[in-house]
């Protein structure tokens, strides 16, 4: 008997592909009409082979527009004309703000206005989603290009319902608690694995203490005075330990949701004199990128439906509740404070919200 199920890819693993394709420097086909590259891989053949299907568009952040002076007419977005003699350094240049202090004057930079720009948002979805820098190269083109991955912008710009599948657990005993262990959860759209660490056996029908930890390797591996989070780390699991059970999700979000490339970007640009949000902005990123949503869907998958969550951060008790979670209460978790991060912890508290 022939099975109907179709070996090809559903729309999720293309989805998958495009934002490999992108990292590895491939452009990738948006609907049947524009072809989309990411600038940070792209090379210069392949720059070639896109001037010579028609005229260029840069598409940037309204963050990135912001700094460069051009005009975001599309509201979140700018579509920036490429001229003619352009290369991929005058591309690089203005995607990426490594060296805007010491070049700051790159234009005049001309901004297409009217018309439809799907196609330029879901280009920097991609670019996003791929822990790029948020700066894409996009062609029209009269036919599909053979051998490009093609997705469309409905599925680039729809919100996806992401499902977590549990892949291994085992017992991991540690300084904080022997009584451990840990869990991996493999999400269906091909992104990060991400954990969930068990202390002891916590009651299911109870809240649990629970922390969502976004992974910093700068901060949890390297012990990085930059940040609070390696003190927050240990501070959370030598709590659950001393109360016997608690569930810390280590999500694989580094650097905010942005990819630790990105990170040390936005790091470089703090060693200039930006604050952490101000970085992120000129990198073209918003404060935080994070998707809290996450932690929700795995407490459920763990069997809990209500917590006294371990945070300093209204953002994740508003996503938790409104994700079927009960935050019953914030518990504050006021570590690692020094002179190396004091003005990282003001900005967090001035323009994250974090109650500090």
């Amino acid at each position: 008997m022939t099975s109907r199920f179709s070996l090809g890819p559903t729309p999720t693993e293309r989805l998958n592909r495009a934002r490999a394709d992108l990292r590895i420097g491939v452009p990738v086909q948006l609907g049947a009409d524009t072809i989309a590259a990411a600038v940070e891989t792209l090379s210069p053949e392949r720059l070639d082979a896109m001037r010579a299907l028609g005229p260029l568009t840069l598409t940037l952040t309204s963050w990135r527009a912001q700094t460069l002076k051009a005009r975001a007419y599309d509201g979140d977005l700018a579509r920036i004309v490429v001229p003619e003699g352009a290369d991929l350094a005058w591309l690089r240049a203005l995607a990426d703000p490594a060296d805007d202090l010491r070049i700051p004057m790159k234009g005049p930079l001309q901004s297409q206005r009217g018309g439809a720009a799907d196609m330029a948002r879901a280009a920097l979805t991609l670019a996003k989603s791929a822990h790029l820098l948020p700066a894409a190269l996009l062609v029209h083109t009269s036919a599909p290009h053979p051998g490009l991955t093609c997705i469309t912008t409905a599925e680039a710009l729809s919100p996806q319902n992401v499902g977590f599948a549990p892949i291994s657990a085992a017992r991991v005993p540690m300084r904080a608690a022997e009584a451990g262990r840990l869990h991996i959860f493999r999400p269906d759209n091909g992104a990060e694995e991400h954990y969930a660490v068990e202390i002891g056996t916590p009651d299911r029908s109870q809240p649990v203490l629970a922390r969502l930890h976004s992974a910093c390797f700068t901060g949890d591996v390297l012990g990085s005075l930059k940040c609070d989070c390696g003190p927050q780390l240990d501070a959370a699991l030598t709590q659950m330990g001393q109360q016997g059970a608690g569930i810390l999700l280590y999500l694989n979000q580094e650097g905010r949701g942005i990819g630790l490339a990105n990170k040390m970007r936005a790091y470089s640009l703090q060693d200039q004199g930006f604050d952490t949000v101000e970085a992120n902005h000129r990198l073209g990123f918003e404060d935080d990128e994070r998707d809290f949503r996450i932690g929700a869907a795995l407490l459920r998958k763990l069997g809990f439906s209500a917590t006294r969550l371990l945070t300093n951060n209204p953002a994740k008790v508003k996503m938790l509740q409104a994700n079927q979670i009960e935050v019953v209460e914030r518990v504050p978790l006021k570590v690692g404070l020094s002179r190396h991060n004091a003005q990282y912890l003001a900005t967090k508290a001035a323009k994250s919200g974090h109650i500090l």
